[in-house]
């Protein structure tokens, strides 16, 4: 058993290990559009705005050559509503581009980028970099198809006619956008789209609506496609948590979720969007449709979704990172549930540089939405215009802040936080995580409000918890420690007899009241607790910018950092790269070196050369490789890691303090007097592990 426990600790720490180089531990840390734009018919390139986006479905279409459309705007400008400045009330600023009428850029006004020389405030939404140089800008109209001429219009890349924003009574700012499109030679207006963003003090949700307005004499047949939002930077030093999810209404009146990562998961169970992005431009290549069409399921926002929720109903597509979302809600129409004129979502993979690796660090994540076709009857007519309203948070993944909302509860929006639940499944995690970040935020409600003593004393609080566990585990342990001798014997004595062996063997454990499972179980019993300690410390928000103490771990989002040195080491052939001397993986290694020399193992090792090397191994082992996975970890993760281990170096001091007394009695035929003996020393009878 103990040979079985000790290969279940070293699998266990291998395994872990496997998951941190995998991802990503060892990696270095790394407007001239005029107001015109030229037409062109479907019968074009159709993908000519972005090699990345996925094909289009095949336009059935009525060519007419004898008529020729343009689309006009007005000069480039940029529009800028809310503010940078914390005290103004506003939770971002938007920096708004006449080019595609879309978001050029989505500054926060409560979140800096941790730049310990000069924060500055955090961008959180940027424009997405081509290969060939072009920019994609969230919320962009990207293309826009009259279906009945046979025409599409690029219109992200035409500068929209702008008009100076307003602000409202109630301090909302609000930016128009314009754009024409007409009959080229007789000027005749054909289609009017106005976009509209509208701001609101206090709030982190944005307010989008993009109006289609036939101004023609006749009918005609629309649909375009809208860029969501993109470019959000890594947040995670490590690991790229960056996703995309859906939002998704069952018929049970359920939210569930689907989540594209870039990464593939673990064993290629689930395909990420760098992959499927690869294997679709490989396709186009081939020309092999049936390639295509696999790609581009993959690629679909909510192809991850069990089979049960396979007709879900869309609620909204998101762009995630660690601690940030940027979530895009089509709003239904009046008396429905769920936004029916979404034809299609698609997550999105954005590889500038082209490296084949893809890890060069200028990749991003972003999400387009295809709207699906909608006939305007003539000017004049009912139903001659169309408008899309949309909403965009854009803030941090607080499960406090959803739950406060009530529209945010609705929408589902605490799906968009992702824990790391590493062997453990997420429905044991995920509660046990939200506790953990609750009793978090409600411990630092008290003085002196500082979540680094809040993690200290929440390990303490669940070491006295599991120290029954504990107690029994290590005094098991240690009884089996003091078989050992025993247990070799019969080993050798029955080593052709297997069965007689197991018997003598339970035999003896049933004497001496003993119990090999008792080693290991706690064990087993508080991994989810500690996983999900990890998880809530590891992607709390709360975490981001909080100090510990004003001249060491100032961030315990980020490593401790003692020391910056002033040059980056590289260490020669691994190439990582050191940036500062952190303290607390060091202290770390010594905790784990203490654990080790208080293991009650000794006994075993004395008789068992192949134990006794075991325990040799994993003396060196564990001091060196946790250290070593953890040096780059943000520091409130390696504080709760250090602060359990020495607690749990003193827990065994005490426990084997304890036991060392106890077998002192025993040794003189005595137990320690309770209120159960009466006040009476008596001979202890040793209690068998099971009855018989």
């Amino acid at each position: 058993m103990r040979i079985a426990l000790t290969l279940i600790v070293v699998g266990f720490v291998v395994f872990c290990g496997w998951l941190v180089v995998e991802s990503g531990f060892f990696e270095c840390s790394a407007l001239n559009s005029g107001p015109c734009i030229l037409l062109q018919s479907t019968t074009g390139d159709k993908n000519s705005s972005d090699a990345n986006a996925p094909d289009e479905e095949p336009l059935q279409v009525r060519a007419d050559d004898s008529v020729t459309f343009d689309a006009v705007g007005g000069d480039p400008k940029i529009i800028t509503l809310g503010s940078v400045d914390p005290n103004s009330g506003f939770k971002f600023q938007l920096e708004l581009s006449s080019k595609g009428a879309a978001i050029r850029k989505a500054t926060f006004s409560e979140f800096d980028d941790r730049d310990y020389k000069d924060p500055q405030p955090l961008v959180i939404l940027s424009p997405v970099r081509q290969a060939d140089g072009s920019e994609i800008l969230s919320m962009a109209n990207r293309k826009f198809v009259l279906v009945g001429h046979g025409w599409q219009f690029a219109l992200d890349k035409l500068s929209w006619k702008s008009f100076d924003f307003i602000t409202a009574g109630d301090g909302s700012q609000t930016a128009r956008f314009e754009a024409i499109i007409k009959i080229v030679g007789t000027d005749e207006p054909v289609l009017k789209l106005i976009k509209t963003y509208k701001i609101i003090p206090y709030s982190y949700l944005l307010e989008c609506n993009i109006a289609v307005e036939n101004l023609s004499g006749s009918e005609q047949k629309v649909h375009f496609n809208l860029a969501g939002p993109g470019g959000l930077g890594r947040e995670a030093l490590r690991t790229d948590m960056r996703k995309v999810v859906g939002g998704f209404l069952t018929s049970e009146a359920e939210v569930v979720s689907s989540r594209q990562g870039i990464a593939s998961a673990m064993f290629k169970r689930k395909l990420g969007l760098k992959d499927a992005m690869t294997q679709y431009q490989q396709a186009l290549r081939a020309k092999d449709q049936e390639q295509i069409e696999k790609a581009r399921k993959n690629l679909r926002i909510g192809n991850k979704l069990p089979d049960q929720y396979k007709n879900a109903n869309f609620l909204w597509a998101a762009a995630v990172n660690k601690y940030f979302a940027a979530i895009l809600v089509p709003l239904p129409e009046e008396d429905k549930e769920y936004c029916d004129w979404v034809m299609d979502k698609t997550g999105r993979f954005h590889n500038p540089d082209g490296d084949s690796r893809a890890d060069n660090g200028d990749e991003t994540i972003g999400l387009d939405l295809k709207i699906a076709p909608n006939t305007l009857t003539a000017a004049g007519q009912a139903n001659s215009s169309k408008i899309y309203n949309f909403q965009l948070y854009i803030g941090p993944k607080d499960k406090s802040l959803f739950d406060k909302n009530e529209r945010y509860r609705e929408l589902g929006f605490v799906w968009t936080i992702d824990f790391m639940g590493c062997c453990c499944p997420g429905w044991i995690i995920k509660p046990l995580a939200f506790g953990i970040l609750a009793l978090m935020k409600w411990m630092h409600g008290f003085p002196p409000h500082n979540y680094g003593i809040v993690i200290i004393i929440l390990v303490f609080l669940m070491r006295l918890i599991m120290h029954p566990v504990t107690k029994k585990s290590q005094i098991s342990m240690g009884k089996m420690s003091k078989l050992a001798p025993k247990a070799e014997e019969i080993k050798k004595k029955y080593a052709n007899n297997k069965a007689e062996m197991n018997k003598q063997m339970m035999a003896l454990y049933r004497e001496q009241g003993a119990s090999p499972v008792m080693g290991f179980l706690p064990m087993m019993v508080q991994m989810p607790i500690w996983i999900a300690l990890w998880s809530a410390v590891y992607t709390s928000i709360d975490l981001r910018g909080a100090a510990f103490l004003p001249f060491w771990i100032t961030d315990l989002s980020l490593p401790d950092a003692l020391y910056r040195f002033p040059t980056a080491i590289i260490i020669p052939l691994l190439g990582w790269k050191i940036e500062s001397l952190n303290l607390l993986p060091l202290l770390m290694g010594v905790a784990f070196y203490l654990q080790q020399k208080l293991m009650p193992s000794q006994a075993a090792a004395s008789t068992n050369p192949q134990v006794a090397q075991q325990q040799k191994m994993m003396m060196i082992m564990m001091p060196l490789l946790f250290p070593l996975m953890l040096y780059k970890a943000p520091s409130g993760v390696n504080m709760y890691i250090m602060s359990s281990t020495f607690a749990g170096v003193f827990e065994q001091y005490v426990i084997r303090k304890h036991i060392r007394e106890k077998e002192q009695a025993e040794s003189q035929g005595l137990v320690a007097v309770t209120s159960k003996t009466g006040g009476k020393v008596k001979k202890k009878k040793p209690k068998p592990f099971y009855k018989t």
